[in-house]
């Protein structure tokens, strides 16, 4: 059987810098005793939760949601790298779908370090290893952290195959801030203009300035999910449906393409949003409001592509039409995406959920998208994982 899943409530903690935060389990329950507050609901009520985080040991679930209650009920522990947020919502929202339960949790939280992402495993090979080697392949610059080489090679990619102009994903990084500066949830509201991202410190000459790269930060998110039913019996609000949800991992043209802007999983976001589309029956036009991975300025820009709000090598267009802002066709990460509000890792893709949830109830406040009906979330992992999720107001 296949229930309809609506999201009940929502919690989400002020994004802090590394240092600056509460520890993990505290950030983690914040967020649920927000969530049940928003849905009307006690912790006695949820049937499952899934706790997503990165960084941290076994069991960390279980330390966050104890703080809240002990009531015996499975708490499922998932990591998926970037994407590890919205694969706990999955989750959640499958066990519900099949009927197995008829209210479940999403948590997710991060306690993050300074600096570039690094494994922890000194003694084992990484889960990255194959990409690693592709990349020093294809690009090089071994004297730059993973992740920028990965991200701002693609986005080197699409500058040498399609002429897209550093300052596109400059006008980028300065909408993330524009937008931002309307959440008070955001650990950075300063608006920055296209000029200043332009003249931050090069971090690849020509290639990425420091302003085009996301924060490391400290969060806590979460969801409470709900069938129909229990809803009604509840008096649950049922105005946020999950109309449609996938997750995808790497495809062969991954690595067998030789192509940065595949490596860092443009394929597999294009065959997660497909899928979408397919199952919540509607295209990219359909769209009000979208929630997508900006790790780098860079990503969003080819995440624009794999969507298919704009054709391959459309993006830059897009970006100069002003077709990513208010006033736009869509409104594009008005929470300041992980550009300016932040990426606790565990946390992104259930922050994603909080803003496109009170995008559809109207309740977003300065940054609300007006009339928006139809939102996706976009949360990618390299690795890999790719998660879409079609949002409608009920």
């Amino acid at each position: 059987m296949s229930h309809k899943v609506y999201i009940a409530g929502v919690g989400m903690i002020p994004f802090r810098k590394p240092g600056a935060s509460e520890t993990y389990d505290a950030m983690g329950a914040g967020a649920v005793r927000q969530a049940l507050e928003d849905a009307g609901l006690a912790y006695n009520d949820v049937q499952q939760a899934y706790a997503g985080y990165v960084y941290g040991d076994s069991t960390c679930g279980q330390k966050a949601l104890y703080h809240v209650g002990m009531t015996g009920i499975p708490v499922i522990n998932v990591n998926n790298n970037c994407a590890t947020g919205s694969s706990a919502l999955f989750l959640a929202r499958q066990a519900v779908q099949s009927g197995a339960v008829e209210c479940a949790l999403a948590v997710g939280f991060e306690f993050m370090k300074p600096g570039p992402l690094m494994s922890n495993w000194t003694d084992r090979a990484p889960a990255l290893e194959r990409a690693h080697k592709l990349v020093s392949e294809l690009v090089g610059r071994e004297d730059i952290p993973s992740a920028i080489r990965q991200f701002a090679g693609a986005g080197k990619a699409h500058m040498d195959k399609y002429g897209t102009k550093l300052e596109t994903f400059a006008k980028i990084r300065a909408k993330a801030s524009e937008h931002a500066a309307r959440n008070p949830l955001a650990v950075f509201r300063n608006v920055v203009s296209t000029e200043d991202v332009m003249n931050a410190p090069m971090l690849w000459e020509g290639v990425i300035t420091r302003l085009m790269a996301c924060p490391p930060t400290c969060g806590g998110a979460a969801a409470i999910v709900v069938s129909e039913a229990f809803a009604k019996k509840r008096g649950l609000r049922t105005d946020v449906l999950i109309a449609a949800q996938s997750v995808t991992t790497d495809l062969p043209s991954t690595y067998d393409a030789r192509d940065m802007i595949r490596v860092v999983g443009f394929d597999m976001s294009r065959l997660a949003a497909q899928q979408v589309y397919e199952e919540a029956g509607i295209g990219p036009k359909d769209i009000d409001v979208i929630e997508l991975h900006d790790c780098f300025a860079q990503n969003e820009l080819i995440t624009y592509e794999a969507l298919g709000l704009c054709p391959e090598g459309g993006a830059e267009k897009l970006v100069n039409d002003g077709d990513n802002t208010y006033g736009g066709q869509w409104v594009v990460n008005p929470s300041g995406g992980l550009l300016s509000k932040g990426h606790p890792l565990g946390a992104t893709g259930l922050a994603q959920c909080y803003e496109l949830t009170h995008q559809l109830r109207g309740t977003a406040g300065d940054r609300q998208v007006p009339g928006a009906k139809v939102a996706l979330a976009h949360n990618v992992g390299l690795g890999g994982a790719c998660v879409v999720t079609a949002y409608q107001s009920a």
